[in-house]
């Protein structure tokens, strides 16, 4: 990547982002965060510059600069999508770690997080904008929706299909050939062995729905 970078988030996710480009030998402008306590904070030599919406630094993007939205809440993802979309006219580059192993036949779409040693194995889909955390494995066939959240050490077996906007919390198991439905959400911990309806909230082992 030749233009230096802005990244959209100072949190945990920020941050992360933040190493990999470093890693990988990616220039970083400085982060955006709406939360007013982080601005003028410094991680190494890297500032926190500003709001997300601060057109002083988002005029940059584009011809002399690229972004990256490293936020966790998928809604906050969106919105800040759209708007480098629709005012900006470009897309959120990928960040990926470089101890990351991806098989030359999975696709993978804009705007992905993809931590250290994540692995997405042949024939895998990672759909656009989605956050993949330290160690989780998609295996081969799996689908993964706009905007998905996969948290820390989560197995996503062959054949899964996530729809937008689902979260997996740390260390989750999906069994192979399941459907986890748009906006569902998956705890920590769980083994989910059949389909999820769009919308539920399920935990445990089986996960079960809460009510």
């Amino acid at each position: 990547m030749e233009n230096p970078i802005i990244i959209f988030g100072a949190g945990s996710l920020g941050q992360t982002a933040l190493d990999i480009f470093q890693r990988n030998g990616v220039v970083v402008y400085g982060l955006l965060d709406d939360n007013k306590d982080l601005h003028g904070k410094e991680f190494g030599d890297i500032s926190v510059l500003g709001e997300t919406d601060d057109d002083g630094f988002l005029k940059l993007i584009g011809q002399k600069c690229e972004a990256c939205v490293a936020i966790a809440d998928a809604r906050v993802r969106k919105r800040l999508v759209k708007l480098l979309n629709e005012r900006r006219k470009v897309q959120p580059v990928n960040a990926i770690h470089e101890t990351a192993i991806i098989a030359q036949s999975a696709g993978i779409g804009h705007g992905n997080l993809i931590a250290a040693r994540v692995v997405v194995n042949p024939g895998a889909e990672v759909g656009q904008h989605c956050v993949i955390q330290s160690g989780a494995v998609i295996e081969t066939g799996a689908k993964l929706g706009n905007y998905a959240h996969i948290g820390t050490g989560v197995l996503i077996n062959s054949g899964v299909v996530l729809e937008e906007a689902v979260f997996v919390g740390t260390g989750a198991t999906l069994v192979a050939g399941i459907t986890v439905g748009k906006g569902a959400r998956i705890g920590a911990g769980s083994v989910v062995v059949e389909n999820v309806a769009a919308g539920a909230t399920v935990f445990g082992n089986p996960a079960q729905k809460l009510q």
